[in-house]
């Protein structure tokens, strides 16, 4: 008796110490299963028509609205990755933003839709954002498109495999070169690669035009699904 007295604070310290270093063991386990679960899943291309709702985004001078072109094109893209057998996401199948209830100035509104948009992006596991616009400028005569990157991993490359693409097959005169999206809020708030693509320019009649046919919209969601599904393939077999 007097033995295990004196060596019962022992025997606890040591059942404490296995205690812990089975629940730390079994944290850890857990922890490397989610990681492999989430390296094996299939990537998903979150398709984002910018805008969308109150917020009509760019406005070209006969009245085309920013927001509908970019559903018709991001809309376009998601047929043909899903012909391509691409798991796709998209943000927005309507004209409409995505704010949460209760928001009520424009202010709050726009808020609360970048967040959402965010918020959307980064809970999808193993994803990839491609953000349709269109660009607007003052002088009138500037056109072409161009791909902006977030800072996360493997943006530029896709940017600028995307831009090449552009250009090869659409514009052969386009050459913009890939910029980093510094100052958009979605694309510095995600955890993965994500891309802006800039389809054209509303302020120029003549790409206006061509941005509203059903025609060029279907050209322009060729190259980037080839281009998306491309970078997909050389990320999965490391030639990124």
């Amino acid at each position: 008796m007097n033995f295990i007295r004196r060596h019962l604070f022992s025997y606890l310290t040591i059942v404490v110490a296995v205690c812990v270093a089975v629940v730390f063991c079994a944290n850890l386990y857990t922890s490397a299963v989610s990681m492999a679960d989430a390296a094996e899943a299939p990537v998903t291309v979150v398709i984002d028509a910018g805008h969308g709702g109150e917020d009509g985004g760019a406005v070209s001078r006969d009245g085309v609205h920013e927001s509908r072109l970019n559903l018709e094109i991001a809309l376009r893209l998601d047929d043909l990755l899903h012909l391509l057998g691409q798991e796709t996401r998209m943000i927005r199948r309507e004209d409409v933003a995505v704010y949460t209830a209760g928001a009520e100035t424009i202010a709050e509104k726009k808020v609360s839709d970048l967040k959402n948009r965010v918020s959307i992006v980064n809970g999808v596991p193993n994803a990839l954002l491609v953000s349709i616009h269109q660009n607007m400028f003052e002088d009138a005569r500037y056109d072409g498109a161009q791909v902006f990157y977030a800072p996360s991993a493997g943006s530029r490359e896709l940017a600028e495999a995307l831009q090449a693409q552009l250009a090869l097959s659409l514009d052969p005169d386009n050459h913009r070169a890939v910029k980093p999206a510094e100052t958009v809020y979605l694309m510095k708030n995600i955890s993965c690669t994500g891309i802006l693509v800039e389809c054209g320019f509303l302020s120029n009649a003549a790409e206006c035009a061509k941005l509203c046919t059903a025609a060029y919209q279907k050209q322009l969601s060729i190259v980037l699904a080839g281009s998306v599904t491309e970078y997909i393939r050389k990320a999965d077999t490391n030639e990124i």
